[in-house]
């Protein structure tokens, strides 16, 4: 059975440009927009859930209404959570790419 040719990883890539801390630093600012953004939709949704009582005489219904109603607000905090994360990484990669730039820079 012949082996499969080498996959291409991303370094093999010639046309992959390498991270700078401008494009960090704007990958930041999207990523803590689209947070902020979902933040504010987290909010509005616990709110309205809060403020809006489920009106069921049966049991089970009141208890799926509530599981559903913690995934949302769940799945929204979750997301929320990510974007900031990455927010927060990309801001730290554009500060190790400026202060390693003149490391690099002195050594050759």
């Amino acid at each position: 059975m012949p082996t499969p040719p080498p996959k291409e990883t991303l370094s093999d890539d010639p046309t992959r440009k390498p991270p700078t801390p401008l494009r960090c630093i704007l990958g930041a600012i999207v990523a803590g927009f689209i947070g902020s953004l979902m933040w504010q939709l987290t909010n509005s949704i616990a709110i309205s859930f809060a403020t809006t009582p489920i009106d069921s005489p049966n049991m089970i219904v009141i208890r799926m209404s509530t599981a559903v109603r913690t995934l949302v607000v769940g799945m929204s905090s979750l997301g929320t959570g990510i974007f900031a994360l990455a927010a927060v990484g990309l801001t730290g990669l554009a500060i190790q790419l400026i202060l390693t730039k003149p490391q690099q820079e002195e050594t050759e």
